[in-house]
This record gives C-alpha cells, sequence and structure tokens, in this order.
C-alpha cells in the first residue's frame, strides 16, 4: 500500500489569511490615541519600558529590540522580576509600553501602582477598552477584538501577531520622526552586514590586510612578478623616485605581452604599465570600492593618500571575505 500523507495547505493558509486579516482590521482601530502614545515617546527624557507576561512579554522582547535598534532606547521589564526589584529601572522619566492581551494579567496590573509612585507614564496595548490595563493607563491602544487563528480561539495567534505589528508601526514611525538614517541604523549594527556596508572603510581593509606591492617603473617585469607573486594580489603599483603612483602592472598584463611575445621578462615595467589606473581613497566606503571594482571590471586597487602616494592594495577577494 502507498503511504498517504495529510494535505495541510488548506490549514496553513487559512492561519495566514486570519492573521494577516488580523492586521489590516486594526487600521480601522487606530485613532488619535496613536499620536498621543507617540508624542509621549517622542516627549519622554528617559526610556520605553517594556513590559509583559507569557505570549505577550515575547512580543514585548521583539518590540523592546526593534524600538532600541531603530534610535528608541529601550529595555524590556519582566512583570514578576519588576515585582522583586527590578522596577528599581524605572524612572519618573520613562514611558511604560505595557502589554496584554486581556487587558487583565495580574502580574503587569500589580506593577501599576508601584509605576504611578514612581511617577512614569503608561502606554498599553489590549483587546479590549474596559479592561483593568486600560482604565488605569495614560494612553490606551485598542488592538481590535481580533479573531485567533487557532480552531479553538484559545492559543494567542492572531492577537500577538497584530500586537507585534502596532509595535512595529510605533517603532517605524519614531524612526521617522527621529530622522533615524541607515548611518544610525549601522551605528546600532556595527557586527552586521548593513554595519559593514556603512561603516567599514578601505582604510580598515588596508590595516587588515598589509599588502602594498610598490616596484619601480624601470625595474624588470621578472622582478615585477616575482614581487606579485611574493603578495598574492596579481597585481602591484608603479611608483617613481619620490614613491608617487605612476601607474599598475598587472598579472594579465604580462599574460598577455607573452601571447605577443616571448622574451619579455628582462623588459622594464614601464612597456607594460597601466599609466592611467583607477585609485581610490583610504576614508572610501568599503562597499563602495567593492561597486567600483564591479563597475569597472577590475580586481585589485591601489589605495593613494592625499600626495598621490600608495598606502596599499585591495583585492575584490578581502571584500567579499568581508561580506560585502
Amino acid at each position: 500500500m502507498l503511504d498517504v500523507k495529510v494535505d495541510f495547505t488548506a490549514s496553513v493558509i487559512s492561519v495566514l489569511e486570519k492573521e494577516a486579516q488580523g492586521i489590516l482590521n486594526l487600521k480601522n482601530v487606530i485613532d488619535e490615541s496613536i499620536n498621543d502614545a507617540l508624542n509621549m515617546i517622542l516627549e519622554c527624557k528617559g526610556r520605553v519600558v517594556i513590559t509583559g507576561i507569557g505570549k505577550s512579554g515575547i512580543i514585548a522582547r521583539k518590540i523592546n529590540a526593534t524600538m532600541a535598534s531603530t534610535g528608541t532606547p529601550s529595555l524590556f521589564l519582566h512583570p514578576s522580576e519588576g515585582l522583586h526589584g527590578d522596577l528599581g529601572m524605572v524612572t519618573k522619566d520613562d514611558v511604560v509600553l505595557a502589554i496584554s492581551n486581556s487587558g487583565e494579567s495580574e502580574e503587569v496590573l500589580h506593577l501599576i501602582p508601584s509605576i504611578k509612585r514612581i511617577g512614569a507614564k503608561i502606554i498599553a496595548i489590549a483587546k479590549n477598552p474596559d479592561s483593568t490595563l486600560a482604565r488605569k493607563s495614560d494612553v490606551f491602544l485598542c488592538i481590535g477584538d481580533v479573531q485567533e487563528a487557532c480552531p479553538l480561539g484559545l492559543a494567542p495567534t492572531t492577537s500577538t501577531t497584530v500586537t507585534l505589528a502596532l509595535g512595529d508601526a510605533l517603532a517605524v514611525a519614531l524612526l521617522e520622526a527621529r530622522d533615524f538614517t541607515a548611518e544610525d541604523f549601522a551605528v546600532f549594527h556595527p557586527a552586521g552586514s548593513l554595519g559593514r556596508k556603512l561603516l567599514l572603510t578601505v582604510n580598515n581593509v588596508v590595516k587588515s590586510t598589509r599588502k602594498n606591492p610598490l616596484i619601480l617603473e624601470d625595474a624588470t617585469v621578472k622582478e615585477a612578478l616575482f614581487l606579485m607573486t611574493a603578495v598574492g594580489l596579481g597585481a602591484t603599483s608603479v611608483v617613481d623616485e619620490q614613491g608617487h603612483m605612476i601607474g599598475i602592472v598587472t598579472d594579465g598584463d604580462i599574460r598577455r605581452a607573452f601571447a605577443l611575445e616571448q622574451d619579455i621578462l628582462f623588459k622594464n615595467v614601464s612597456d607594460l604599465c597601466n599609466y592611467a589606473p583607477i585609485v581610490i581613497r583610504e576614508d572610501m566606503l568599503a562597499a563602495e570600492a567593492f561597486h567600483l571594482m564591479e563597475e569597472k571590471k577590475v580586481n585589485v586597487l591601489p589605495v593613494v593618500d592625499e600626495n598621490y602616494k600608495p598606502i596599499g592594495m585591495i583585492h575584490i577577494h578581502d571584500l567579499m571575505n568581508l561580506g560585502l
């Protein structure tokens, strides 16, 4: 007998449709309170302290991570830990963003008296505008009466998705209000690919590779070939007696010359030199250097200083190894 596999496609699509519809329905629930919440955060001299328990706590952690990385100082406060001393992290200059699907989570509600005594403002996110959390908050953001994707209507599914989307919307609105740029984002993500693209300069690469092959134009092609092999870049900068850049010779130049004439090893480098090389400065972004190499179809680029003296040479593989 052949094994008959169950087709779950319809079930999966149903969940996706319900959660997507929940997000779309949120557009009809948003009112002026969203402006009150955003202005409260923008005027806040401290941080946004985000709290929630259970699945709401997981969503709160994600919203905290998004805000913190997009220019809004924030932290996550676990309600239970808050009740046992971590409320000391909250100051009167902070805004507390409290998340509870029902608005009746005991752990979150037990934080409110202390938060009010401290003097911090409270923004609540829940589905019930008549809930205790909604009534005790300074600003209430309603997610509406969402239909959970769980067929039992019990497991937080659509509600958590909608809350996360609302948190993302808040973070992005704050990002725009603060004129937060890609460069700002990179500062907070120095180890990520975007950080490398926006922060890493050619100088960083040169200091890492420490390769700067130099040869005089009256040297022989053989000497240039030995130098290229030793350095492993397949090219060398050609300089004058004062060390100024006057050109470049690559192993490709030598191969092409060999194809036309066998006896070239003892000719001068000047016979093969490209006297109009593409050069870059050390303050150029490494990502820009990479795109230049792709555009000009070259594998190496000499790096020169303000006096047009070579201070290094980078290979496209150096940049590819950095994830650019």
